[in-house]
């Protein structure tokens, strides 16, 4: 089962994710926490494989609960939840260790299968919306440049391998694709976060998405 904890100061949001995830039979909502501080200890009693935060919120926000979660012996994927694509806190979020982000709006049907796989252990990013949100920083044009040149070192497979990355698809899918083996593709992904200096998928996703800014 994936354990899933939703973070909301509003109830209603939280009731309505949580009676999504609940329809999925590989999945168990913890009872939801409503501001960062409920949200560490809930993460502590329940030890959630995915947790869905909200950055805005009264008292601690999400932004500041993010680090401690991630900290945590066994720490959760963590997925920002935020109602437009253009907030710039996300960028921060997936600086600090978010394995991604989902947009209020993410359609139901889509929302069992995000959770699947930020559990499974991969990036759940749109390269639309990740192009949205990189947009109003397109004048740090030095960042840009940096991305490029680390790209430049990879290899064209693992370039390859770093854009399946950002559609979403998990390891599997990648050999799947240009079939290799599973392994195989776990070794590139390590060499890519470690060519790129990354901590995880969602960073090596954002430096990709930065780089293809024209």
């Amino acid at each position: 089962m994936i354990r899933v904890l939703v973070v909301d100061d509003e109830p209603m949001v939280c009731e309505y994710l949580g009676a999504i995830l609940a329809g999925g039979d590989d999945v168990e909502v913890l009872p939801a926490a409503h501001d960062g501080a409920e949200a560490v200890e809930a993460a502590v009693r329940g030890v959630p494989q995915v947790v869905l935060l909200d950055l805005r919120m009264p008292g601690v926000d999400g932004l500041t609960a993010l680090p401690h979660l991630c900290a945590l012996p066994e720490p959760p994927a963590v997925l920002v939840l935020t109602t437009f694509d253009s907030d710039a806190h996300v960028l921060d979020a997936l600086r600090a260790g978010a394995a991604g982000f989902l947009v209020k709006t993410t359609p139901a049907r889509d929302l069992l299968n995000l959770v699947r796989v930020a559990a499974d252990g991969h990036a759940v990013l749109s390269p639309r919306a990740v192009r949205g949100l990189l947009a109003p920083t397109i004048a740090a044009d030095e960042r840009r440049q940096t991305a490029r040149r680390l790209l430049d070192d990879l290899t064209d497979r693992e370039r390859e391998i770093l854009a399946l990355m950002g559609e979403g698809l998990t390891n599997k899918e990648i050999g799947r694709r240009l079939h290799l083996s599973e392994p195989t593709i776990k070794g590139y992904v390590s060499r890519i976060l470690l060519a790129l200096n990354c901590a995880n998928r969602a960073q090596a996703v954002l430096v990709d998405q930065r780089a293809r800014i024209s």
